[in-house]
């Protein structure tokens, strides 16, 4: 009874947190209240569903409109990865709407070859935008994170298709993403490469223009010289893009040099015009979890747009958001383990209680210390190798089935390590294990079939119940649990039936990886308990987080990323994976504990995963 009372009171606490988080993000996302939010969605001139979140200050009204700003994530997020820069612009009296970019969060997907379609939905929002009674129709202002800032040029291009009297953009900022230098400015390229045809050209006419361009930007900003050499992203302001830039599409040898964090000023087609480059020493994703990056933001509109409540760009409250956030996405993942202990008391699944307490095997010696530590080496070694070497396979192979590529890929990737961990296990029992006496059937790994019936069940209710929180959350207070790149946010019906064709992959490997960390590899430590579930939560991210290091220390040492032949993604989507493994075992060793069962928790963890990951990514048609 005691222990029931103790699951009880950790349910509480975590539904207690996951409260204070939707209230505090809130709180501080409307300004105490005095933001209003609404949640749009729109059938848009391109004849496609669009969703966006729409923050309206007070000062917004038809008597005194305010300028407005049309702001986007990045390729593979969604709309609320903005909200460090619309918190900020709507506190300062800006109305800004912040989008899922087609084929993003809840907007709807279409084929690549529409991406480029009146900005992929960002002429679409500003268009929309121009309506509203509350907006200064002169002073709209467009802003993006990588492809947000591709999908800004792609609407300036729109725009200039208008006559100048007709056109809406007066003001751009572009995050992570390469200008427009020339006067024929293609399809964007990772880095700059200009042809005989071209000429340097002013394609952003008389509207302000200002480019963040991290040193450390694993796609962008890079140029070929002369003689076929690169410029790393740290020498972009040298290069001669830059300084055409800077010089308002000048050929940057016949103009003076110039610097970043520097206003330029010049009088285009008879009005005063604005360009600047700030650049700092930072990595593409962490633009959109910046300070830095939200001071230069707020600085460059409130210069040429001009905020109408006036707030120092250094004086800042996102962070607090991001601080709720968190509170809260440490509340969801305490739900799923309390919860999923307190149905045991339940009637219905009262038979997965483990009869007795679930203890730590006999700490391995001689061989069992090789199989121990050997299948622990060998699976990180095969997780680090199979990631790089799956990826190029991963994108050329794809079937039109699968329609969300990174998943498909980091799918695939963890099907393989789940057979691959399966393998190891069958080697370890077969060659060492059975002989030493291990019982297959006290370990949980023989279950029988009625109680996997009910294992299902159970994850199937918890991760229901614990997905119901996200949705009251976005509902009531349109917030969400999130850390930077780690986001458990509310999808639309689509999403459960994608989620569907990924499961299999990812139940492979987190209910194997279940079974490897708690029914072979739960072994005494030591006098300290938790050595054992701290060594495999390491072992079990250590591979990618080596893979990082390996990336990012070669790009901060020379300039540029260690794993350049292939796609620079690859870097970033290994750095949410540092976290959710490693997580993996800290989780299903909880249920485990109470239940005996390492089927229970890989199957929870797996489904959450799927969801995660395909709600927070890019669809395509």
């Amino acid at each position: 009874m005691r222990e029931k009372k103790g699951v009880q009171r950790l349910l509480i606490v975590s539904i207690i947190l996951c409260l204070v988080s939707m209230i505090g993000a809130s709180l501080v996302q409307t300004s105490g209240g005095s933001i209003t939010i609404k949640d749009l969605r729109w059938e848009t001139p391109s004849g496609h569903l669009m969703s966006a979140l729409l923050l309206i200050p007070e000062n917004a009204t038809e008597e005194t409109p305010a300028p407005g700003i049309v702001t986007s994530h990045g390729w593979y997020n969604n709309r609320e990865m903005q909200d460090l820069n619309y918190v900020e612009m709507a506190r300062r009296g800006y109305v800004v709407m912040s989008i899922d970019m087609y084929g993003h969060g809840n907007s709807d997907a279409v084929p690549p070859s529409e991406w480029p379609n009146r900005g992929t939905g960002m002429y679409d929002a500003v268009e929309l935008m121009a309506d509203l009674p509350y907006i200064d129709i002169n002073s709209i202002g467009v802003t993006g994170h990588s492809n947000g800032a591709r999908a800004a040029n792609w609407s300036i291009l729109e725009d200039n298709k208008k006559s100048e009297e007709d056109q809406l953009i007066s003001s751009v900022l572009l995050v992570a993403n390469d200008a427009m230098y020339t006067n024929d400015p293609g399809e964007p390229l990772y880095w700059a490469m200009r042809t005989d045809e071209q000429e340097f050209a002013n394609v952003y006419g008389s509207r302000d223009t200002g480019i963040i361009a991290a040193q450390y930007d694993e796609f962008f900003f890079r140029s070929l010289s002369e003689d076929g050499a690169v410029t790393v992203p740290r020498n972009y302001i040298q290069t001669e893009y830059a300084q055409s830039f800077l010089n308002f599409g000048a050929d940057p040898a016949e103009a003076e040099e110039r610097e970043s964090y520097s206003i330029y000023r010049q009088n285009v087609d008879g009005e005063e015009a604005v360009r600047v480059i700030y650049n700092p020493a930072q990595i593409h994703p962490w633009n959109h979890f910046s300070a830095n990056v939200v001071e230069s933001t707020l600085e460059f509109f409130d210069e040429t747009v001009g905020a109408p409540n006036p707030i120092e760009p250094a004086s800042q409250i996102w962070q607090f958001k991001v601080l709720f956030n968190f509170i809260g996405l440490i509340g969801f993942v305490m739900f799923v383990i309390s919860f999923t202990k307190l149905m045991l008391y339940t009637e219905t699944f009262r038979s997965l209680k483990a009869q007795k307490e679930v203890t730590a095997r006999t700490a391995p010696k001689g061989a069992g210390l090789l199989w121990f530590w050997g299948g622990l080496i060998v699976s990180a070694l095969v997780s680090g190798f199979s990631y790089l070497a799956l990826y190029n396979w991963s994108m050329e192979n794809i079937p039109a089935f699968y329609n969300q590529a990174p998943v498909f890929y980091i799918g695939i990737w963890s099907a393989v390590m789940g057979i691959t961990t399966l393998l190891i296990l069958f080697l370890s029992y077969k060659l060492f294990s059975k002989g030493q006496g291990m019982d297959l059937r006290d370990s949980g790994v023989i279950i029988g079939f009625k109680p996997l019936l009910k294992t299902i069940a159970l994850a199937l209710i918890v991760c229901s119940a614990a997905f119901s929180l996200v949705f009251i959350a976005d509902y009531f207070f349109k917030t969400d649990f999130r850390i930077w790149i780690i986001a458990v946010k509310a999808f639309t019906p689509d999403k459960i039936l994608i989620a569907l064709k990924y499961l299999p992959f990812f139940l492979a490997f987190y209910v194997a990886n279940s079974i490897a960390v708690n029914s072979f590899n739960f072994v005494a430590g030591g006098k300290k308990k938790w050595i054992n579930i701290a060594l495999l939560t390491l072992f079990n991210g250590i591979s990618v987080a080596v893979l990082a290091v390996i990336q990012y220390t070669s790009f901060f040492v020379t300039g540029e990323i260690y794993f350049a032949d292939l796609s620079p993604i690859i870097g970033i989507w290994l750095l949410p994976m540092i976290i959710i493994i490693p997580l993996a075992a800290i989780v299903t060793r909880k249920i485990y504990l109470a239940t005996n069962n390492p089927y229970l928790g890989g199957i929870i963890y797996g489904i959450l995963v799927t969801v995660i990951m395909v709600t927070n990514t890019l669809t395509q048609l």
